[in-house]
């Protein structure tokens, strides 16, 4: 099985145009950045609900005007069937990172979280088949796993959801499924497990714990911790997710498509140690953060513990995650010095 470096480098010999979802996004920003800077055509779909400008922005300025000419923007909703077939024509591969993320707006507004989640998916799966793109990649979710206690997670193996948020995300593997044994549309489902990293939105009320306390830290403003802070998370760092999605997009083996895979590192850090590790990774940024975290009650609809076991991705995907997580908070933290002092 090719490694990751020889995807890429095929990917600079072959061009191939790719259709990201949500490409204004935090993940779709990033998958667009490798794309480009591997010499292929991206069409992006982003309606701005969470996505931002000044992430495709941030992309222009890092790849080369010739690498940026081969990007082409539609302003468009994936709940629109019309804008998702607009995007598909001509496309060889689909990304769809497109989707209202978070347990918590899930579970204040489950109607629009259904609304994207569920019909916009439906939606870009009918398009994609429709155009015979190669393959369809989309983001699948931890939140999957809902009440199964055991650890690690196997993909085999869920439990009931406890958010509206992780029924639409099950509810995506379903209609996959049954668009591989209908139609012989196979499609390949990314269960991250807390991806975080650059371009990772800190601000508004369902932002995710890194970016939050990262922003919380270089302001001086209080780090609040829901619970005891021994709750876990498989943290995985952007560019590991990355991997996974050019791996599975691109794989030429029959076995690993129809398929579900965790994208994580196989590892689990608490509450309590990522908050030191950011505000060491801080201090080696040149800001100091004094206070002490402050500890609230547990939020709804969250799991005590996560972590994957990656052994389905290593094996069928050829997935290695490069980074873990002290390496990728190191890695993230000059982007948030930056970002965040402008």
């Amino acid at each position: 099985m090719s490694t990751y470096n020889d995807l890429l480098l095929r990917l600079n010999n072959t061009q191939h145009t790719w259709l990201i979802t949500g490409v204004a996004g935090f993940i779709g920003s990033n998958l667009l950045e490798q794309l480009l800077t591997h010499k292929q055509k991206v069409v992006g779909l982003d309606n701005f609900a969470t996505g931002h400008q000044h992430n495709l922005d941030e992309v222009q300025g890092l790849v080369t005007p010739a690498q940026w000419a081969n990007f082409t923007f539609i302003e468009g909703d994936i709940c629109n069937l019309e804008h998702c077939q607009q995007a598909c024509e001509g496309v060889d591969y689909v990304l769809h990172q497109a989707a209202l993320g978070s347990v918590p707006r899930s579970i204040d507004d489950p109607i629009t979280t259904n609304s994207a989640n569920i019909t916009g998916f439906l939606n870009m799966l009918v398009a994609a088949r429709d155009a015979k793109v190669q393959s369809f990649t989309y983001a699948a979710s931890s939140s999957t796993y809902g009440d199964h206690e055991a650890l690690p997670k196997v993909e085999a193996n869920i439990g009931n959801p406890l958010s509206p948020y992780a029924v639409t995300k099950y509810v995506n593997e379903l209609y996959a499924d049954v668009f591989a044994r209908t139609y012989g549309f196979n499609c390949i489902g990314l269960r991250y497990f807390n991806v975080f990293g650059k371009r990772q939105d800190p601000n508004g009320a369902y932002a995710a714990v890194i970016p939050k306390w990262t922003a919380a830290m270089i302001q001086n403003d209080d780090v609040y911790i829901n619970g005891d802070g021994d709750t876990s998370r498989d943290f995985c760092f952007i560019e590991n997710a990355v991997q996974a999605n050019l791996l599975a997009a691109t794989t030429q083996n029959a076995e690993a498509k129809n398929q579900v895979y965790n994208v994580a590192v196989g590892d689990r850090t608490t509450l309590n140690d990522l908050f030191n590790a950011i505000q060491s990774a801080l201090t080696e940024n040149g800001v100091i953060y004094a206070k002490q975290a402050v500890y609230r009650d547990f939020r709804p609809g969250d799991v005590r513990h996560s972590q994957a076991d990656i052994g389905k991705a290593e094996t069928l995907l050829g997935y290695a995650p490069e980074y873990r997580i002290m390496e990728g908070i190191a890695k993230a933290m000059p982007w948030y010095a930056s970002f965040l002092s402008q």
